[in-house]
């Protein structure tokens, strides 16, 4: 498993850190997933499901590789590692308290939370199994400041967030490290993210999901059928969208446009959709996400770049995505598709979008975090996106 996890960062231009890789061989992985065969256990891309609310998934063991990247994160941006560092983990499962634990040695120390008292009470079976029975398992709403009153060096999230609470910032030590895998304008990525003040700004970003928070925090993403295996998801406070309107326009027939990019199979095109997300925002559009089952690809509703979640923007009476890729040999194009009366120039200023992009160098998305009620003449510049408890800011660096 650790050798094809290796072998992963190396294909993705990163490198493991060795501590890291080191605690990933010294957990057995197959003790928090008792349940689970052994080559399930040790799959390098699969999470094991641990507990079920009906057909949802509410708490698993994370894949290894993410678990991976986002320890790599937290490692890189904690100043001297993580060796000897107080560390709070949000979302308990055991393998990732059982990991920190190596890593921080016996001068730190780990605290998981969870909210469901099933999952703690696993957690500790795990744990004390595999001989981490100095992990420290609460079963709280973490939402609310944990009652040790401690300050923690890094603080690390296994549960997909909406907002930031104040809670997780007053408990983290002055330059102290956030990492959580956080929905903006729908689309979840692990932000590493540094604490100066009341402020937090991130030092990296990875494509990650997870199981959704519960409690206080929690956040009903919402979905909008438009056709049939066609959804709008819509996840930001006050979105609203006539459904019956959009329907009519991915009925009408689609104008496609296209880049004129020639670009290698590695390039990896997650910035793309932040950066789409931010300049319709500011455009004025109103940007929301679409998703579509591969049945409704086939039949040729929808042409989207991943059925999972692609970005699209309303305006104007006209419904705008960014379309499939188109490949010439072992190169690919990026391009928008459009539906309604003003098709064209909405495709066109999405592949603007998308030049604009490229053009700059592929710049790679920066997330400041500020408490809710932050005039705007407080924020750097980028796009503002309001939460319940932050205003959060997005921008990208030059390349």
């Amino acid at each position: 498993m650790v050798d094809q996890l290796v072998s992963d960062h190396g294909d993705k231009g990163l490198t493991m850190r060795p501590e890291v890789e080191a605690a990933l061989r010294a957990v057995p992985r197959h003790l928090f997933t008792p349940d689970a065969p052994l080559t399930q256990a040790y799959r390098a891309d699969e999470a094991v499901v641990t507990k079920r609310r009906g057909d949802e998934a509410i708490s698993s063991v994370s894949a290894p590789w993410l678990i991976a990247e986002m320890l790599g994160q937290a490692a890189d941006a904690v100043d001297g590692g993580l060796c000897g560092r107080h560390v709070l983990e949000i979302g308990s499962g055991g393998y990732n308290a059982a990991l920190l634990s190596e890593l921080v040695g016996p001068a730190g120390s780990v605290t998981t939370v969870d909210i469901d008292s099933d999952v703690t009470d696993r957690a500790t079976a795990c744990l004390i199994a595999a001989g981490y029975d100095d992990v420290r398992v609460v079963c709280a709403d973490a939402e609310q400041p944990i009652a040790d009153g401690r300050l923690y060096d890094l603080i690390i999230v296994t549960v997909g967030a909406w907002d930031i609470p104040p809670a997780w910032t007053a408990q983290l030590a002055e330059h102290g490290t956030l990492v959580v895998p956080l929905r903006t304008f729908g689309m979840t990525r692990s932000w590493a993210l540094r604490r100066t003040g009341d402020r937090l700004v991130s030092r990296s970003q990875r494509l990650c999901g997870f199981v959704s928070m519960q409690g206080a925090g929690a956040h009903e993403m919402r979905f909008v059928d438009i056709a049939q295996g066609v959804h709008l998801r819509l996840d930001e406070l006050g979105q609203q969208i006539d459904t019956q309107a959009v329907s009519a326009l991915l009925a009408q027939p689609p104008v496609q446009e296209w880049a004129g990019a020639s670009l290698p199979a590695r390039t990896v095109l997650a910035d793309l959709d932040l950066w789409l997300a931010a300049r319709t925002t500011d455009d004025g559009q109103q940007f929301v996400v679409l998703t579509a089952q591969q049945e409704a690809i086939d039949a040729g509703r929808v042409a989207p770049a991943w059925r999972f979640g692609t970005p699209a923007a309303l305006a104007d009476g006209t419904f705008c995505y960014r379309s499939d890729l188109t490949w010439t040999g072992d190169l690919f194009d990026v391009g928008a598709r459009a539906h309604g009366p003003a098709a064209a120039a909405a495709a066109g200023r999405m592949v603007e979008q998308m030049r604009a992009w490229l053009d700059a160098g592929t710049p790679s998305p920066v997330l400041h975090v500020a408490p809710a009620g932050t005039p705007d003449g407080d924020l750097p510049a980028g796009t503002v996106l309001d939460k319940r408890h932050s205003r959060i800011v997005l921008a990208f660096n030059p390349s």
